[in-house]
Order: structure tokens, then sequence, then C-alpha cells
């Protein structure tokens, strides 16, 4: 049995490549989802309507049908489930036909280039929307499942990036086929866009690097504490903080850290707890002002809170309420590899801190920083010093 992966493009038969009509139309059965089918019934070839990968596997693990075209739309390496399939058909003799993705065939009606482009699916799946469209010139989103491409544009208002340019487009290479242009705030206001849609999103305000150490006073400040820039940046970058990493901010204040964490984990989340309402909402506030719709803000006593977040790749305690060993057991217990970071004000909590890491036998790199900023009084320059801070970070190796 020979078994083909089709990518069978955008749905319309004018996506069709040749390669794809031929190995179709020589097929001795063809599966697939209904709608997928429905062009090719007319080519009186067996067909079994079925787009779960486990029960594909199994129905051509039980029986030799020849020569089989299993067809996914778009292309096979763009979101698809022949990626799934191709592994549940290990074994087997499989040959994948490329497709037309639907970030091609849109782009090329708006005659716009893709080598730039950033991807994101939403097809049955959350995704950081803001995050993504501050970090990138240029934002494709595959959308499905809940959110459609006005809710979009309104959750996009939301995070203050109203002026972004959106292109939406619905039912692409079907008769019904419409694209909608305008600016986020114009496409919000409209009316709501049903069907089979993708968007993409041009911010010519992009970040154009990643930022480290931001300016204090770009944070919107109260009487909670925040770390400040200098501290901020060295424990940030001392976590090594990886695009889809799943980070904890334990006594987040302002959310500062949360912020930065924020900007370099686009794919991942960051969980910002602190038992102070004022500093939750400040954290929110800052989150908005920032793009990061990553953050989720959470109100409560961190050892309780942490019980059900899930696993972290980093965490941060800047703020324990003395429950650094509960913290720290915790987000060992989830991850024995965590990358865990520690800063003390104050002699107690550095003491408290290495007496947790000594009894968990955790090895500790300690740096302690003091940093002094000048400010102008008459003619003359001043130095003003701010508080020493110790960073304990956990060592490896």
């Amino acid at each position: 049995m020979k078994i083909y992966i089709v990518g069978i493009g955008m749905g319309g038969d004018g996506t069709l490549t040749q390669k794809a009509v031929e190995t179709i139309s020589s097929s001795d059965v063809l599966i697939g989802a209904e709608r997928m089918l429905e062009s090719f019934r007319s080519l009186n070839i067996p067909c079994i309507a079925e787009y779960r990968a486990d029960v594909i596997a199994d129905l051509l693990n039980c029986k030799n049908y020849g020569k089989v075209s299993v067809m996914m739309s778009g292309d096979c390496g763009f979101y698809s489930g022949a990626k799934k399939l191709t592994k549940a058909l290990n074994g087997c003799d499989i040959e994948v036909i490329s497709g037309i993705s639907t970030p091609v065939y849109f782009c090329s009606k708006l005659q716009m280039d893709w080598s730039d482009m950033h991807f994101v699916s939403l097809h049955g799946q959350k995704g950081n929307i803001a995050r993504n469209v501050s970090a990138h010139n240029k934002t494709f989103f595959l959308l499905g499942g809940d959110i459609t491409a006005d809710e979009l544009c309104r959750h996009l208002c939301r995070y203050g990036l109203d002026d972004v340019m959106i292109h939406a487009g619905v039912d692409l290479s079907y008769e019904s086929e419409q694209i909608i242009s305008g600016t986020a705030r114009e496409i919000a206001a409209g009316r709501r866009i049903d069907g089979l849609a993708a968007l993409i999103a041009v911010n010519s305000s992009y970040e154009k690097y990643m930022r480290t150490s931001v300016p204090d006073d770009e944070f919107v400040r109260g009487k909670v504490p925040m770390t400040k820039s200098e501290a901020r940046g060295i424990i940030v970058s001392g976590l090594e903080i990886g695009n889809d990493s799943i980070c904890w901010d334990i006594g987040c204040g302002t959310g500062s850290v949360s912020v930065e964490m924020a900007m370099r984990c686009t794919d991942g989340r960051v969980y910002a707890v602190d038992n102070n309402s004022d500093a939750i909402d400040l954290t929110k506030q800052n989150s908005v002002n920032f793009h990061c719709d990553n953050i989720e803000s959470i109100f409560g006593d961190a050892s309780d809170v942490i019980k059900a977040l899930p696993a972290p790749d980093c965490v941060f305690i800047g703020g324990s309420k003395g429950q650094i060993r509960q913290i720290t057991e915790c987000a060992i217990r989830k991850n024995p590899s965590v990358k865990l970071t520690v800063s003390a004000v104050s002699l107690e909590t550095l003491q408290q801190a290495l007496a947790v890491f000594d009894e968990l036998e955790l090895e500790a790199d300690i740096t302690q920083i003091a940093v002094t900023r000048t400010k102008k009084i008459g003619t003359h320059t001043m130095l003003s010093a701010e508080n020493p801070v110790f960073i304990i970070k956990r060592k490896f190796g």
C-alpha cells in the first residue's frame, strides 16, 4: 500500500497543483474531512470521510487499500494534521505532496511579500495576540475556534494597538471570498466577520529590538516596591527565558519583571503573583501599556496560588512574605530543572534564601550589585546611590 498525504490548497479547484490532481485522480481510495471530499466525489473513487489521525492510521493498518490519498487543507507543512498523521503511520510507505498554504495565497492577493512574516495559529487554541503583533512588523494569524477577525481587532485595541493595519481574508479561494482591510479600530467597530478566516496585522511601530532594563519611569508606579532597571536586567537575562517559556514572577509588585519576562516569551506565559491588590492592579496596567497579553496577574498568597499553576521553566522570587522554601519546593517538584532566581535587599532575606538553597541541595550563584546614579543639582553632578541588591541564582553544573 502506498499512502500519499496530499495538500489540496485552499479548497477550490483552482488552488490544486498538477501533482495533487494527478495523485488524487489515480488513487484507489480518498480519505479526508467531508468538505475536502466534496470536490472529488465526481471521480467515482471510494471516499472515507475521516480527519482524525489515529482513526485514519487504524483504518490503513487494518486493510490494504492499494494507492491511498489522504487529503489535508492548505500545505502539509503549515499547521497541518499531516505532522500527527505521519507519526501515526510510522513504518508505512508515505509520500507527501505539497499544496498552496493560506499565507501564500492571501499574500499573493494582497501583493505582499511574506518572507519576513511571523506566523501564529489560533485554530482551536489561544495565542498571545498583542505581544506577537507588538514584536513583529507582519504577523499572520490562522483563525478558527472562538476568536473571529473582529474580536481579534477588539483585543488589539484593548492593548493600545488601535492603529495597526489589518487585512482579513474570509473564505479565501471560494466564490464567497472577501478581503477586508482597515485599522484594528475600524474593523473592531464594524460588523462581525464570520467564515473561514485568516488575518495579517502590519505594525509599522513594532519593537525592532529586545528591550532590556526598561527605564523605571516608563512604568506606572504606585507605593508598591519595584525592581529597578539595572537589577531587573541582570535578573531577567540570567533566567535565560525562551520564546515559549512558562515564567513565574512571585511578588510581582508593579510588574516590571513580568513585563520584561513577557517580552522574551512571545509564545509563552508569565504568571504574576502578589497578595497586594494594588500590586496586581499596577501589573495589569503595565501589561496593557507594554502590549503584554501573555501576562496573567493573580491575586493571592503565593504558596497557595502556585499549586494550580503550570510547571515553570523560569521563576523569579522578588517578594515571598517568608515563603521562599514553599515556593522553591513547589517549583522544583513541578520541574526539577527549573531556573530560579531570588532577589534580596535585606540580610535576613539573603540568609533565608541561602538556607533554603542549602537545605534543598541547590548550588547558589550569588551576585551583589550596588547602583549609583547621577543627578544635577545646580552646576554640579551629584551621586545618588540605590539600595544594594543581592541576586541569588540557581547554578547548574
